[in-house]
């Protein structure tokens, strides 16, 4: 794996180096569009369409939580909005294509992915143990000033 420029991509590439495919990671998850799969399973794009169409028809997956429409720039400059799909609909896929690809790329997308996940948790622990080292540090602080207070009291009312 590699860093893109972008840091929404991550680079693919296959055991042998015959497939290199830049991957989008947002919403934590992969996302491949058509061109993508179809280079990935080493099928052409009309076979991928119609595995993705069966998908959703046949009620696998639904396409409103699995596609998401990104503006693409294509290797002539333009600008285009393409529709990419997540690991959902690529693992679907590859089990209906029965791809060798397909498998080493469900196996290198769940690394990724489980690395993703144990490094935001690590992140969530750090910031919860900096909350409560803060929160200690303010009770500290508010310690003293409520004693000095009681003793203000204490000494008026005598």
């Amino acid at each position: 794996m590699e860093a893109n420029n972008n840091d929404n991509m991550l680079i693919y590439q296959s055991a042998d180096g015959n497939i290199k495919i830049d991957v989008r990671f947002e919403k934590e998850t992969v996302w491949l569009s058509l061109d993508q799969m179809a280079t990935l399973f080493g099928r052409n794009k009309s076979t991928i369409s119609r595995h993705v169409k069966n998908i959703f028809e046949e009620g696998e997956l639904q396409a409103s939580s699995v596609v998401a429409n990104y503006a693409t720039t294509a290797l002539d400059g333009k600008t285009y909005q393409v529709d990419y799909y997540n690991l959902d609909v690529i693992i679907s896929v590859g089990y209906r294509v029965k791809s060798q690809q397909g498998t080493q790329f469900r196996i290198w997308a769940t690394q990724r992915l489980r690395g993703y996940i144990t490094y935001k948790k690590q992140q969530r622990q750090i910031e919860y143990f900096e909350s409560i080292k803060e929160l200690g540090q303010d009770l500290k602080r508010i310690a003293p000033q409520k004693n000095n207070k009681k003793k203000d009291n204490e000494e008026n009312n005598q």
